[in-house]
């Protein structure tokens, strides 16, 4: 009875139908969103509403419908109308090394569970760290998402710059980190799973612009200082999450050279500006962090998720996590790179390494250029859209893919006006045709959109505002 359920499991020849009829659906769905051929771009349910659809359907439900339910029932982020949160369409081709690395499930973190993706892992870091500018010390590793790569950069932090073994000794002292006021919040969560609490979190505030104001580092760093806590990363945003606006890291870099402090950069979403040769301008300074964190799910075309955190100084990567483990790794210093365990959170780690290298094999660095850049323009252009419309106003000119704009009267007070946009948003998620999010600055609500999809065009974003116009004339 168990081992024939279990050859039913693992019965080749419904692998091979249900494999070709699942790539049929998706090339059907990938057709459809991409030619914008259907409406909407997200088909809003109440939460449990869906909840219960899918209780009935785990009943009741045919399985031959279960593949088509899933793609019908999700936010489409090929569809032209998608400009939410910052994840990527990705890549057709990563779908299949998607594919690959789930059914072959090689964890990579010692080499022989993980050859191949381990050292292909190492020519796509080596790829990353050269486009920042690092020199040939430099190295890192991928990993499962930016809130993970950033803990690990600010563990690296510590481990390199205190003065104690707080690895094996535990911390004695109050120890905190410098970040902007409007950075990603896993930074945030970072230091507190660090134990730094509260008071070891030292927010910068931001100019009008919503960049880090650096004029106020030296007295914040002093302030630190008398209070007995002992700062030891500062960290720059490239982009802020909320903003899409980028610290200045040149003057970062140069702060944190000065006081002896690790200089971490978030780049998850911006960091792959190094390969654009228009906005490579954004990311000055970058060459100078002591780590730096790039996600491939967010502006290279990946699947979620796949993070790059790279170092300056490799041997930084390798000595963050002092742990043995005999029946896994040696001590010996030549097995680092291929041994990724030593290095990360993660022991069983999928082959992500695959989707970047794919993409560089099939298409050259050239496409990441192509997208950012694109992208990016396509930030600037929806921007120009608003500015010339009446009572619209941008939060900010945007420096990204990323803009925050709201609609306003100069009659309405500011919680009226905050009131009218967050209804505007509902009315668009519960209708569908356009997803995008929202954010809130200095306590004014904007919409936001991240131009995400590389087939948004203008001919999109006017629809999308003259949407907005028509809820307001109802």
């Amino acid at each position: 009875m168990h081992k024939e359920l279990l050859e039913q499991v693992y019965n080749t020849s419904d692998f091979n139908t249900n494999g070709h009829s699942l790539i049929d659906q998706l090339t059907s769905h990938l057709e459809n969103k991409l030619n914008d051929t259907s409406r909407n771009a997200i088909n809003w349910n109440e939460p449990e509403k869906e909840l219960q659809f899918w209780k009935e359907f785990l009943s009741d439900g045919d399985s031959k419908d279960m593949f088509q339910e899933i793609i019908k029932r999700t936010t489409y982020v090929h569809h032209p109308h998608y400009m939410g949160h910052q994840v990527s369409p990705p890549a057709p081709i990563t779908a299949l090394t998607g594919l690959i690395s789930a059914l072959l499930n090689n964890g990579t973190a010692v080499y022989e569970m993980g050859m191949s993706s381990n050292a292909i892992e190492r020519l796509v870091i080596e790829t990353v760290c050269n486009k920042i500018g690092y020199n040939n010390t430099s190295g890192g590793f991928l990993t499962s998402g930016g809130t993970l790569a950033n803990l690990t950069a600010l563990l690296s932090a510590r481990k390199a710059i205190t003065k104690r073994d707080i690895w094996n000794d535990g911390n004695q002292n109050q120890l905190g980190i410098m970040v902007s006021e409007e950075a990603h919040y896993c930074v945030d969560r970072a230091a507190r799973i660090m134990g730094l609490g509260e008071q070891g979190i030292i927010k910068i505030p931001v100019t009008k612009e919503f960049s880090m104001n650096t004029d106020l580092l030296a007295s914040k760093f002093k302030q630190a200082k008398d209070k007995g806590i002992e700062i030891f990363a500062i960290v720059g945003s490239a982009p802020s999450t909320a903003t899409g606006i980028f610290d200045n890291l040149e003057v970062i870099g140069a702060f944190a050279k000065k006081h002896n402090i690790w200089f971490h950069a978030d780049g998850a979403h911006g960091g792959a500006g190094v390969f654009s040769n228009k906005y490579k301008h954004t990311l000055k300074g970058i060459d100078q962090a002591d780590s730096v964190v790039i996600d491939g799910h967010k502006m290279m075309m990946m699947p979620a998720l796949t993070t790059a955190l790279l170092y300056k100084e490799e041997i930084n990567a390798k000595t963050t996590f002092t742990q043995k483990a005999d029946y896994l790794l040696s001590d010996s210093e030549h097995e680092d790179w291929y041994n990724s365990g030593k290095r990360t959170f993660e022991c069983t780690k999928n082959m992500m390494s695959i989707h970047w290298f794919t993409l560089l094999k099939l298409y050259g660095e050239e496409v990441f250029d192509a997208n950012v850049t694109h992208l990016y323009d396509m930030g600037a252009l929806f921007a120009r859209l608003i500015e010339e419309e009446p009572n619209f106003e941008l939060a900010l000119k945007p420096m990204s893919n990323i803009v925050c704009f709201r609609y306003c009267l100069p009659s309405m007070s500011s919680e009226d006006t905050n009131i009218l946009n967050a209804k505007i948003r509902q009315l668009l998620l519960e209708d569908g045709e356009f997803y995008i999010v929202q954010t809130k600055l200095k306590d004014r609500f904007y919409m936001r959109i991240t131009v995400m999809n590389p087939f948004t065009t203008e001919v999109h974003f006017r629809a999308l505002i003259n949407k907005i116009k028509a809820y307001i004339s109802n």
